[in-house]
């Protein structure tokens, strides 16, 4: 029977080169590598006009992508693989953090959600979790209340709490509401840069927690391509940055994982109905 620990399952087929490398490669900004690319906008925007039309009025490209990524993990569970103790873990469900601004302005206050999906949700579900979690975090969260406290310990003391905390976590005994709280520990960290009107930060992976992805998506921008006639037309695209802690399973499985993740974007009508089968990581 698989080692079971608050998150997830301790995976056992693991290679000898995969168990041996979080040993080389210790901590996650040893091991991340970084992808940029980019999708075409048009097949989302069809689907957002569609959504909004049947009263999801708040429906958006991140409902899209969030959706799409649900949907690779539910087709591509090693991709909702992290490393904690040097060992390789499939995590209990899909978590997803977010930083958002309780007000859009320069002293704007940030928070964090933190979102939990399941690899059968439609994008209807993901539509309500987001939706619900962002609502919610509009108030004051245990996240806001865990990082006040340790405000309140002075700097030489927090700097021993914050080892000891890291001490628990690589042996897995980190208590679960404090996990909970922490947006470091998840399947993946997203953030949008669209609203600001920029391109897609290369934000780099954290060391505390085990979160083992980050995605970052810009602005629309207009490129040129060219039809199978050889003739030129105009085409919206959103960029997209996405680190990876290349520990967690090997870069064939990730580049399939990223290809699906792609057509779903290009074909993101499918997204409205639950998935035929969920692939199993355990």
């Amino acid at each position: 029977m698989a080692k079971r620990q608050k998150e997830g399952f301790r995976v056992k087929d693991v290679t000898p080169f995969g168990t041996f490398i979080p040993y080389i490669m210790v901590e996650r900004s040893d091991s991340q590598n970084t992808i940029t690319d980019f999708f075409e906008i048009a097949p989302a925007e069809k689907l957002i006009k569609e959504m909004r039309a049947e009263g999801l009025d708040s429906f958006g490209v991140m409902h899209v992508i969030l959706a799409a990524y649900v949907r690779m993990v539910s087709q591509r569970p090693r991709t909702n693989r992290y490393i904690r103790g040097q060992k390789i873990w499939a995590r209990n469900d899909i978590a997803v953090s977010l930083t958002i601004k309780r007000k859009m302005a320069l002293d704007g206050e940030d928070t964090t959600v933190k979102m939990h999906f399941q690899p059968d949700y439609d994008i209807y579900d993901v539509y309500k979790e987001v939706n619900t979690s962002i609502e919610k975090a509009m108030q004051p969260n245990d996240t806001d209340k865990t990082a006040k406290f340790l405000c309140y310990i002075p700097g030489l003391v927090r700097k021993g709490v914050i080892k000891l905390l890291k001490t628990l976590d690589y042996f897995g005994l980190l208590p679960k509401f404090l996990i909970e709280a922490s947006p470091f520990h998840c399947s993946m960290f997203i953030t949008s840069m669209a609203s600001l009107n920029i391109p897609p930060i290369r934000h780099h992976l954290y060391n505390f927690g085990n979160c083992p992805l980050f995605i970052s998506f810009g602005a629309k921008r207009t490129i040129y391509d060219f039809n199978e006639d050889g003739e030129p037309f105009k085409k919206r695209v959103i960029d997209i940055v996405v680190n990876i802690d290349e520990r967690t399973t090997d870069g064939y499985y990730w580049a399939s994982s990223l290809k699906y993740f792609k057509s779903c974007m290009a074909h993101p009508e499918v997204l409205k109905s639950k998935p035929e089968t969920v692939v199993k990581d355990w």
